[in-house]
């Protein structure tokens, strides 16, 4: 990505147990194109090599305030390394390191580039659950996010010490992600409120059986990253995905199965949100009745199930849309597309429509790529093969340049 392409990331790297995570984040970085350079302190390296973490950023790792090398002895300049950096990740941040950096020692190469840096800094804290809880420890923190330092939640789970609770570094996954959305994060979406939908529904037939479709949900998992990213806050109604799914920041989740149960979701929240972007695919109909027991094959039920239509979820947000609102919606067609959805445009009341081909092979549903035409009022833009995390990101550039909300 041409935004990200080139930014300096330098992760200081204190000694705590999860250091052993770092090279998964530093090859994360390098995939995005970022230049990524390391210094760590003297414990960290009994944790994590510093060669694997040289051979993956392509760069020496720093380690000492000055270097011997045969028998020549020079200064290593922190604030060099302080300057080079566009922001600095502290990763694992040690109560230890974030109580020396607060009150100003400085008494290795790590903490003298933090002391001596002018950009912008983000802490992943890690540690034993006591040591987290404990009130000097979270009187730290606070001063970091009061001069604006960026703490990332610490999640709960098992810690080396066999405790279970907050204290555990943020995965790296979620450390890329906060770093991308550094870089990214957009005033236009900062605080904007989004109301997606993604996945398919489920419409059950007895305990066992039910009627749904072949989505894969990587849309809408590709739609929320790159919504976060951008600094909005989400509420994602999601039914089932064969995608896991990461805890972004400010994304509420609503987990559902049925059309009902999403279109409930959707009805109580629209009216708090700026902007809809109904990607799910939702099943039309659902059986009148459903079977509290395993219905058995050889009694003739299954072969005459009768069926009624679920709700239209898009037809109930574009009556309710008001003028400030912005409605998005997908149609999925095999014959006449750009008609139809021209047509679901005028009579749902969207703003827009993407327009998926379901008789093409190799795209489209449940597949990574699709091709998929934008249909609005004045224009069809049919774009080309991408992938459906790119189609995620040029929606929201999209919706960017020609919203009202």
């Amino acid at each position: 990505m041409k935004a990200l392409k080139g930014k300096n990331v330098l992760i200081c790297v204190s000694g705590g147990i999860a250091a052993y995570k770092i090279p998964l984040l530093v090859r994360l970085l390098k995939v995005d194109d970022f230049h990524v350079r390391l210094v760590i302190s003297k414990t960290a390296k009994d944790f994590v090599s510093p060669l694997v973490l040289s051979t993956l950023s392509e760069l020496p790792v720093e380690m000492d305030m000055v270097n011997i090398n045969n028998n020549q002895i020079s200064w290593n300049n922190h604030v060099e390394i302080a300057k080079w950096a566009d922001v600095i990740l502290v990763a694992p941040a040690t109560s230890n390191t974030i109580a020396k950096y607060v009150n100003g020692i400085c008494d290795n190469l790590l903490l003298a580039v933090l002391l001596s840096s002018k950009c912008s800094k983000i802490w992943a804290p890690a540690m034993d659950l006591d040591m987290f809880n404990n009130m000097a420890n979270q009187s730290n923190l606070e001063k970091l996010n009061s001069w604006g330092d960026e703490i990332l939640p610490s999640p709960i789970g098992f810690l080396a010490s066999g405790l279970n609770g907050p204290g555990r570094m943020r995965e790296p996954g979620n450390i890329h992600t906060a770093i991308r959305s550094f870089f990214l994060r957009d005033d236009f979406w900062v605080n904007k409120k989004i109301l997606l939908t993604s996945g398919p529904t489920r419409e059950a037939i007895d305990p066992v059986r039910f009627l749904s479709n072949g989505s894969s949900g990587l849309t809408g998992v590709s739609l929320v990253k790159a919504l976060s990213e951008k600094g909005a806050k989400v509420f994602w109604v999601h039914g089932p995905s064969d995608y896991q799914y990461e805890k972004f920041q400010n994304v509420i989740y609503k987990p559902v199965i049925s059309a009902i149960q999403m279109n409930d979701e959707v009805l109580k929240h629209w009216s708090e949100c700026d902007i809809f972007i109904g990607a799910a695919a939702v099943s039309d109909y659902r059986p009148v009745n459903f079977s509290k027991l395993k219905i058995k094959k050889n009694n003739g039920s299954m072969s005459n199930i009768e069926l009624k239509e679920n709700p239209d979820i898009l037809s109930e947000v574009g009556k309710r849309k008001t003028k400030k609102q912005f409605v998005l919606g997908f149609a999925l067609e095999s014959k006449n597309g750009e008609v139809e959805a021209e047509r679901k445009l005028i009579a749902k009341n969207a703003d827009a429509i993407v327009l998926n081909y379901a008789n093409s092979e190799n795209i489209g549903i449940a597949k990574e790529e699709n091709i998929v035409t934008l249909v609005t009022r004045n224009a069809k833009h049919q774009w080309p093969l991408l992938s459906k995390k790119d189609i995620a990101v040029k929606l929201i550039e999209w919706i960017q340049k020609n919203s009202n909300a």
